[in-house]
């Protein structure tokens, strides 16, 4: 009997953009990258596109798609991302399931995803609807063409959750063995209890469901699963592919599928070159006819399901208490501190769900008023998030509202959308799953019920919600003592990155300082048009007068704004904004205070700043993140370079002394050796950065060595990385460029010198494109023996086995 295999990746992070930016601030627990979903892209999800075969002698021997080989999903929130900020890696997701649809008799790798990964049995049944709706249908825009399978969160499963499914088209989903009831065979068989991970999980099983609808799930191998997440089954390759051959069973008599299913972020990030690993095992099962490759689709059309199944509800992968994870302190962590509970999670949950169920009388008034099905046009708004084109939102809006809306309509019509989004996102999963309350996954879920209060008192006048909310989020108590509870979390991390329109504005008055802004300017979702400014400096204290048309790309409130920004120095920032006709007139308060700076009465200027805008005033506090942070390395960067000059000046004028002290054994001053390695590693990064020198780079080596100084090997691996990547893109453009090769081989000849290892992931993706297309070019007009030898050595340089990369005719 044939024996098929089946890997399946779930690849998902959650969702991190600020909510009311919809732009993922930067991250500094993911340095040196912008952010976790930056640099878990680098480790996993662009190495998967491109994942590298070895030989024997640990050589690359091809470069292979793992996506296009099996079985997966993505998250719609993180392929949205993908899109924008890394679309090498989303348009090699989006072929590799174009390659497999050919692959695998017409069926594609890819399998949808439950939108917002929400825990699907505890989300009432609109929430359900949507989530399922949204993600099949960001699936077929990005896809083009309907999913045959979805992936549940945290595969959580009810019988609610599979009607809806099976209602919508879905033929199969995915669960844990664990979530197996009982199973019968075919016609009038006995029922046959299963539970405990009992099931076979080797073949279909078809699930009957109350409404007469039916649904396939397949039990994925909780075993080899484990072991690929838990047990470092990926350190070998070929240990990997026996073990999912070791699934098999010769006692079966009929075709069996071996398929486990995993975080894909195992293949990669969790497990460093885990993708490797896989790509290897696929290739060595594949080469020698020992199963049959697969996806789901591929084997339900050929082995449809004979056996039926009965699932026990309110389960899931994660949690052997079934969902309680998300809603109780049921005993699941992920290795907590000893002495901490997780007793946080019930009022945490509590606290929104009151909050959702608080909004919806108000969302169902409202948008009575603006659309026909308030309910049905949150399914449909799908199509605005992932494409917020004026024309796309005019669609949606043609398609659902009860008549041709006025300006001001719209923007109350979206912002009644938006509340439904926020209020379903602020049930992402990741704010239960781990074990404190003031975790940056906890902390996002509040984020979003802040938008959610910020829409609903814009919406509907509802000023107490936030009161009642923080009651109830007061009983979540953190486990470390100097957080407090969900509230004082919420005041402290949650209401300062609240934003509006004035916030906004401040924003572009303080960065304006630093910026060169043009008179249509962009920050983050908004749009800032400009239609006066005027800067005024004396000595080091500046003024800044304005006007301007600030509109939000999401939900196009837009409003006429008049800011006023005193810098008194440094960081001391001091910004007043007031709409168009506010009182007193804005125009009279910009004249009073223009006066003031050009009469030289600063005093009286911050007084009458104090008077005009009290408490509602802006300093740089006040800034997004990303810009707060360019600022401040503006302000420091002078005393920086009085840091380095200083520092540079002690290493040079004691390094004479440090010799001496070296040689008579007398122990060398703390402070020389601080000045020693600053000055060295920073001399060592520029010289990555720039033009990198073998010599001068050894000498420097050389200099760390002696004094037993510690290398920024993170920065320093990245700086030069990012100089080869450079170069080396460059070559792809010019791939005939003689001095540019030349160069490229000198570099990566001198990070042999380097005592830590340099990524040549991307650089290897490229000398493979160019070795497949145009090394054989050049062979065939028989010219550039000079290229050709550049070329093969620079090959060697980067550890592939030339013999079986190039063309036959190179070998």
């Amino acid at each position: 009997m044939e024996h098929f295999l089946c890997i399946h990746g779930h690849f998902y992070q959650p969702p991190r953009e600020n909510p009311w930016l919809e732009a993922i601030e930067i991250q500094d627990g993911a340095y040196p990258y912008h952010d976790w979903n930056e640099r878990i892209t680098a480790e996993c999800y662009a190495p998967n596109a491109a994942a590298r075969i070895l030989d024997e002698k640990r050589r690359i021997t091809d470069i292979v798609s793992n996506y296009a080989r099996m079985s997966f999903n993505v998250g719609p929130t993180l392929l949205s991302w993908m899109e924008h900020f890394s679309p090498s890696t989303y348009e090699a997701v989006l072929k590799a399931d174009a390659m497999s649809h050919t692959l695998r008799s017409g069926h594609g790798a890819a399998i949808a995803q439950a939108y917002g990964h929400i825990i699907l049995p505890l989300a009432n049944s609109r929430d359900k609807r949507t989530q399922c709706i949204w993600g099949l249908r960001d699936f077929e825009h990005r896809f083009q063409r309907r999913p045959e399978g979805m992936w549940l969160p945290e595969t959580a499963v009810d019988l609610e959750t599979l009607e809806l499914l099976a209602s919508l088209g879905i033929a199969f989903t995915i669960l844990s063995p664990h979530q197996a009831k009982r199973v019968r065979g075919p016609g009038a068989s006995p029922w046959r209890d299963v539970a405990g991970g009992r099931i076979d999980p080797s073949r279909p099983y078809l699930c009957r469901l109350p409404s007469g609808k039916s649904i396939t799930l397949f039990f994925y191998d909780g075993p080899v699963s484990r072991a690929v997440a838990f047990e470092g089954l990926l350190r070998s390759g070929e240990d990997f592919a026996h073990r999912l051959l070791s699934g098999f069973s010769e006692r079966r008599r009929r075709a069996q599928l071996m398929h486990i299913a995993t975080d894909g972020e195992s293949y990669g990030h969790h497990h460093r070159f885990g993708e490797m690993a896989l790509a290897y095992a696929l290739d060595y099962i594949e080469k020698k006819k020992l199963a049959r490759i697969t996806n789901y689709g591929e084997f339900l059309e050929l082995e449809p399901p004979r056996d039926e199944v009965e699932v026990i509800e309110n389960t899931s992968w994660s949690c052997a208490h079934g969902v309680e994870r998300w809603r109780s302190d049921c005993g699941c962590t992920t290795g907590s501190t000893r002495g901490w509970t997780q007793r946080w999670r019930a009022p945490l949950r509590e606290a929104l769900d009151w909050l959702r169920d608080e909004v919806i009388p108000g969302f169902e008034d409202r948008a009575a008023g603006f659309f026909v099905d308030p309910w049905g046009a949150r399914d449909q708004y799908i199509d605005v998030i992932y494409d917020r084109t004026e024309e796309s939102v005019e669609r949606f809006l043609a398609a659902n509202a009860v008549r041709s809306l006025r300006e001001d309509e719209n923007v109350t019509a979206i912002k009644l959308m938006e509340l439904g989004r926020h209020a379903m996102l602020m049930f992402t999963s990741c704010g239960w799953f781990f074990d404190e309350l003031s975790r940056v996954e906890t902390v996002q879920v509040m984020n979003y019920a802040g938008r959610v209060i910020q829409l609903a008192e814009e919406l509907f006048g509802t000023g107490g919600v936030e009161g009642e909310f923080l009651d109830r989020l007061a009983r979540a108590k953190s486990n470390i003592p100097q957080q407090g509870n969900g509230a004082d979390i919420y005041r402290r991390q949650v209401k300062p990155r609240a934003v509006d329109l004035k916030k906004v504005v401040a924003h572009y008055a303080i960065s304006s300082l630093f910026e060169d802004y043009p008179e249509d300017a962009s920050i983050f979702c908004y749009d800032i048009k400009q239609t006066s400014y005027r800067r005024l400096q004396a000595g080091t204290v500046e003024f800044v007068t304005g006007r301007c048309t600030a509109r939000s790309h999401v939900t196009w409130e837009s409003d006429v704004l008049h800011f006023n920004l005193l810098h008194l120095g440094t960081h001391d920032f001091n910004c007043g904004v007031s709409p168009e006709g506010g009182s007193p007139e804005p125009r009279v308060v910009e004249e009073e205070l223009t006066g003031a700076f050009e009469s030289g009465s600063f005093s009286d200027l911050v007084l009458l700043m104090d008077k005009h805008y009290g408490p509602r005033r802006y300093g740089l506090e006040d800034l997004f993140k990303e810009e707060q942070r360019k600022i401040l390395n503006t302000l420091i960067s002078g005393t920086l370079e009085e840091f380095e000059a200083s520092y540079r000046q002690m290493y040079e004028n004691n390094r004479p002394l440090m010799y001496f002290l070296e040689d008579t054994e007398i122990p060398i001053p703390r402070a020389f050796l601080t000045a020693a390695e600053f000055i060295l590693n920073l001399d060592l990064k520029r010289m990555l950065q720039e033009e990198a020198e073998a010599s001068g780079i050894q000498e420097i080596l050389s200099e760390l060595e002696r004094w037993k100084l510690t290398l920024d090997t993170v920065d320093l691996e990245f700086a030069m990385r990012r100089t080869l990547e450079r170069e080396m893109q460059s070559l792809r453009e010019r791939p005939l460029d003689l001095p540019l090769l030349t160069n490229i081989v000198r570099l990566v000849d001198i990070t042999r010198e380097l005592p830590f290892q340099i990524n040549f992931w991307l650089m290897e993706n490229i000398f493979y494109e160019l070795a497949t297309a145009v090394y054989p070019d050049v062979l065939a007009r028989g010219g550039g023996q000079q290229w050709q030898k550049l070329f093969r050595q620079l090959g060697e340089l980067l550890n592939f086995n030339l013999g079986a990369v190039l063309p036959k005719s190179a070998r």
